[in-house]
């Protein structure tokens, strides 16, 4: 029955990602975003082009028609340099547009020093959509390095007034998006990520709806997962301290019959790998590196119990993203553990859909494994009730869909075949 988004004629859709630090093929959670929203659009009829800076490899399953229009990314010698580069870089997107014009509906994934995409989109009558995924003003200046930070700020503002429609993942980064343009006419909208729950049932998941759980010989290990970036805020050093204190207590049997499974890499991995080794769950275990997005399904139906242990930010509007990893475990029928603040309570209703526990503390998170370790009923129906609400409320589809609908609803008319007016 697949494809509503959002039915209608086919579109043809001029979709943009110049941010440089997105690979529009890679691995990254932003590129799986990129991936899904232009694979739904796809899938359902219409017909997406991209535009990026920064291909990243070759096209996945079900991408690889979609025309991809490479334009130049900045590679000056510092930042500064590289920002002026970005900023006239966005004319040749600009250029692009109307080259290959004309599009039923532009649809951008902001980023910095980009407003071209909103105004090509503006000054050709054609209606726009503007993913705001995080405060990029805020994050680059305070995790990386903004040298024209006034600049950053007028294009933002620039490309959140072309917008006919403005998306935003989460409520804290609508609230962003109000303070810097808080006269602006556009329409914000908060539409959390979505996951395709297809993908993650070919694999043979834990718990299947309506089913009881999986048979368990004596011998396997019960097995905890994190999948993600190796990064601190992801908080894995938290699930390993948490893990360390049931096998010190003697409450997973010593220690003989558990093991980790921790799927990712990044730039904390060897400071992780030091600490498993100091603590001498060695043998418990398994850093599996940086894996395709593909082998996830099969990778989260080897755990019994899938975890998000986010350590507490020092400011909670610092929490502002949508976590795919979360909405993953979710479709793949597992039981998940989460710290409990910001978007993620908007997901997981603790003791219906998972159990959420108190950000960075080890204890707490130690006793909801424990508590899934000891109670296989409980296993299966959190992870039957976390499917479902996957199902109901965010898939790609969902996203997608009301996406289309709202573009819609606010130009007060349907989308026509291009070359039309609107």
């Amino acid at each position: 029955m697949r494809p509503d988004p959002s039915s209608g004629p086919p579109l043809r859709i001029g979709y943009v990602c110049t941010d440089p630090g997105v690979p529009v093929f890679g691995r990254k959670g932003a590129s799986i975003h990129v991936q899904e929203v232009v694979r739904t659009l796809s899938r359902a009829g219409h017909r997406p082009e991209i535009f990026t800076c920064r291909r990243g490899g070759e096209a996945p399953s079900g991408l690889t028609d979609v025309p991809v229009h490479t334009l130049p990314a900045p590679r000056g010698p510092d930042a500064a340099a590289r920002e002026r580069q970005a900023r006239a870089f966005d004319h040749v997107l600009r250029q692009e547009l109307e080259r290959l014009g004309p599009f039923d509906l532009i649809y951008q994934r902001y980023s910095l020093w980009s407003d071209q995409g909103m105004r090509y989109a503006s000054d050709a009558g054609v209606p726009s959509v503007l993913e705001v995924n995080a405060p990029l003003v805020e994050e680059q200046g305070r995790h990386r390095e903004l040298c024209d930070g006034d600049g950053a700020l007028e294009v933002t503002r620039s490309a959140l007034r072309s917008a006919h429609l403005r998306v935003a993942v989460s409520e804290p980064v609508a609230r962003w998006i109000r303070s810097i343009d808080p006269n602006s006419d556009g329409q914000t909208l908060v539409i959390p990520n979505g996951v395709d729950p297809r993908r993650f049932e070919l694999a043979s998941s834990p718990y299947e709806i309506g089913a009881r759980s999986r048979s368990r010989s004596q011998d396997d290990p019960f097995t905890v997962g994190f999948v993600g970036t190796l990064k601190p805020w992801h908080g894995v050093e938290i699930l390993i301290r948490a893990m360390a204190r049931l096998r010190d207590g003697g409450r997973l049997g010593g220690g003989s019959d558990f093991r980790l499974l921790i799927v990712g890499d990044g730039p904390q991995r060897s400071t992780l790998e030091e600490e498993v080794a100091r603590r001498n769950m060695a043998a418990h275990v398994d850093f599996t590196g940086a894996v395709p997005h593909a082998a996830i399904p099969r990778l989260l139906s080897a755990m019994d119990v899938a975890v998000a242990p986010y350590p507490a930010p020092v400011d909670p509007s610092d929490f502002y993203f949508s976590p795919l990893k979360i909405l993953e475990y979710m479709a793949a029928g597992l039981p998940v553990v989460a710290s409990r603040f910001g978007t993620i309570e908007d997901i997981i209703s603790n003791g219906d859909h998972g159990l959420l526990v108190t950000p960075g503390d080890a204890g707490s998170l130690a006793e909801a494994i424990l508590r899934l370790t000891v109670d296989p009923s409980l296993r299966e129906r959190l992870g039957t009730s976390a499917r479902r609400r996957i199902h109901e409320n965010f898939t790609w589809d969902h996203v997608v869909g009301r996406i289309l609908r709202e573009v819609r609803a606010f130009k007060r008319e349907a989308l026509v075949p291009a070359g039309g007016r609107l």
